[in-house]
Formats: C-alpha cells, structure tokens, sequence
C-alpha cells in the first residue's frame, strides 16, 4: 500500500471515531435529560424523636399453688367416712376421712393396761431399796443385795417409762385414724371412697389440697436474654428502679389480669437442658381465678431507656447477616441503616443506636427505590392501635402581605 491510501484510511478512520464520541455524547445528554424529567419515587416517612421508654419483656410462665399438700393416711385400716366437700374450702385441721378406729382403741387400752402394771411395780421396789438403804449402814445386808434392790427399783421406773411411751404412741395412731387437713385451701376430689383399705404412707394420695388465694407463677427466661439485660444495665441503655420488680399477666385468651405481681427470687443456675432459669413471681388471687397449672405470659418491667427511638415493626427489615435495618431518607437520597441492639417492644422496634434526632424513617414505598437513589418524600402519622399509615394535615397558608393590606378596614370601598 503506498503512502497516499494509508493517509486516506487513517482520515476515514479517525472521522468514524469522531462520530461514534460525537453519537454517544449525544446519547448521554438525552439520558441524562430523560433522567431529569422522570419523576421521583414518592416514600412516607415519620419524623423520629428520642423518648424514654420503659423496658419489659414477656415470658412464658405457669401457676403454682403457694402452698400444696397430699393428704396420705399415716395408719392403715378401711375408710369409714369422707366429712368434707369436694371441691370446698378447708380449714388446717379439719378432719377430711375417718378410718376404722377399733383397734387402734384396743391398742391404746392395752398401753394403758401395761403403763398401770408398771405403775404398780414401782411402791414395792420403792419400799424395799429404802429398807435396804438402812441396812447396808448398819452392815446388816450384802453388799449385793442392796444393789439388787436398787437395780429393780431403777428397772421399775424405766418401765414406766416405756409404758407411758406406748401408751402416748398409741394415743397418736388412734388420733391418726381421724386424717386432718394440713393445710387451709381448697380440696379437690377424693381418689378413694368408704370401704377402701389404706396403708400408712402409700404412694396414692387420698386427695390434695391447694392455697391459691395467693400464687406464685414460674418463669422462664433464656440465659442470653439475661446476659443482653446485665450489658444493657451496664452501658446505662437501661436503668433500673431499686426495690421490687412488678409484673402483669397475661392470660390465655388475651386479656390482662387485673392485680399486679411481683417478682420473689430467681435460680441461682441455668438448666443445662435448655439454656434457661426459672424466675418466680408472687401474684395476688382472692377471686381464685388463676389456678395451679394454668398458662400465662408474664410482662416483667426491667427498667428505663433514656434517649431511645420507637421505630414501627413495617419499617424494620433483615438484611443478609440477619441484622435489623431499615431505610431514612437524608439529603434527598434513601440510606439504609443497620440497627444495633435493637429489640421488640410491643408493636415497634427499641433503637438506641444509629438513628437521630429528626430522621425521617421510611415507612412506605421502599419498594420503588433502593438505597442511594433520590426520593420524594411525604410525612405520615401511623396509628399506634390499628397501624394504620394516615398523612398529615396540610396547613392552612399563612396570608400575603397584600392581602393582609387589602383586608385592613382603611382600604375597605
């Protein structure tokens, strides 16, 4: 090829080359146009403001009588009667059963028998030790036979003794033929009926008695969720009330109960099981509505969060990792934030960190935009009860000077 074509082709070259730059400048100014003139995604958003909340959270937990006892026979023999009500209140000591006495009786007048042979050993080895007694100074006796008297005098009285003994543990197990309540509460029904023959301290329980006018409620409680408590009341995010903690139940169909508990003590160990402790709480119960084994939920209150943000459940996400984030508009453009230590609190999110005074939280229509695109934004309310997203009411415009001055009564025709 000679020099004149390569010349040629270079300027054919470098004049496609300019008009390619020249083509896509073009394509770049109308894009960048259509850009502008597209209209931007619309979001909802609600102004945050720090407020102190207090902090509770909600455990399971069951009822338990405050005070329970299993009534057992402590004699054997055939139930005579049942002298109680099913399903009434009992008195401690009122009698509940009664078992054939007879020879429970005929035991206690033996020992009575044995006490009085006893009684009646005693005057005669009396009277011969005290003869001895003089004898022996005036060497009259052995040696021996002053010692003899009063060994059975000492034998007469250890006889006695035992005798009185038998006799009081007679006396008991015929008092025991008459079960009595231990306790005072309510009794549930009788396992047994008259003519059943027990034993002394069988393992089937004649029937139970339980104390509910006041009851404790068991409550578990994960190991970590202690350890998030003992860090939060550490870094000052929770501050607690001293003296005792209150709590409030829940009940199996929803609804609160009315009186207010507290809490009594907690384990001093987790259950290696499970990875919880149990925590137990004294509750009120003069309507007898709480009943042993019942269900119930158990919001404990731990303490205070000054400076902490309220963020609705709708406006929280997860991303990959697992962590809380959600979506602010600032400066024009969505950011998406990751909550740190956020928790549930009723129907929002407890934030403490990564939020401000002001920011305007992304509560609808982050669907339309992802982060770091530009939006338009409109300020909602939601209804704490409903949460329901309701749109603010627009102001009235405030009036122009002009007329301002043509409403004044001097310029009035």
């Amino acid at each position: 090829m000679n020099t004149h074509s390569m010349r040629t082709t270079t300027r054919t070259a470098t004049a496609v080359v300019a008009l390619l730059l020249a083509l896509a400048a073009c394509r770049g100014e109308h894009d960048a146009a259509a850009s502008q003139s597209m209209p931007k995604p619309q979001v909802s958003v609600v102004t945050l403001h720090p407020q102190t909340v207090q902090v509770s959270t909600e455990l399971p937990g069951r009822v338990v009588a405050f005070l329970e006892a299993e009534v057992r026979p402590q004699v054997g023999g055939i139930i005579q009667q049942r002298l109680f009500v099913e399903g009434a209140q009992v008195k401690a000591g009122q009698p509940l059963y009664q078992i054939d006495p007879a020879s429970y009786k005929a035991a206690r007048d033996s020992a009575e028998a044995a006490l009085q042979r006893a009684l009646a050993a005693v005057p005669a080895a009396q009277a011969r030790a005290d003869r001895n007694k003089d004898l022996i100074k005036q060497n009259a006796i052995s040696r021996q036979d002053y010692e003899e008297s009063m060994d059975t005098l000492a034998q007469a009285r250890a006889n006695v003794s035992a005798a009185r003994a038998a006799l009081e543990a007679a006396r008991i197990d015929l008092e025991r033929t008459t079960i009595r309540a231990p306790i005072s509460g309510r009794i549930d029904r009788s396992t047994l009926t008259p003519g059943a023959l027990v034993s002394a301290s069988q393992s089937v329980a004649l029937t139970t008695i339980h104390q509910i006018d006041r009851v404790n409620v068991d409550i578990t409680q994960s190991s970590a969720s202690l350890l998030d408590l003992h860090e939060a009341i550490d870094a000052g995010r929770v501050i607690t009330a001293g003296g005792a903690v209150p709590l409030k139940l829940k009940l199996e169909n929803g609804s609160l109960y009315p009186l207010e508990g507290r809490l009594e003590f907690g384990e001093s160990s987790v259950a290696t099981a499970t990875g919880t402790y149990t925590l137990r709480a004294s509750v009120p119960n003069p309507r007898r509505l709480l009943l042993p084994g019942m269900y119930v939920r158990a919001i404990v209150a731990e303490g205070t969060t000054p400076g902490a943000y309220l963020l609705p459940q709708r406006a929280v996400s997860r991303n990959a990792r697992g962590e809380a984030t959600a979506l602010f508009v600032r400066g024009g453009k969505l950011e998406e934030v990751v909550l740190g230590h956020a928790r549930e609190h009723g129907n929002d999110w407890l934030v403490t960190h990564g939020v401000r005074d002001g920011d305007a939280l992304v509560v609808e229509g982050s669907q339309q935009a992802r982060a770091g695109d530009a939006v338009a934004s409109t300020e909602v309310t939601i209804d704490a009860a409903t949460g329901t997203v309701r749109k603010l009411p627009e102001r009235a415009a405030a009036p122009s000077a002009n007329s301002a001055q043509a409403a004044a009564p001097g310029n009035r025709t």
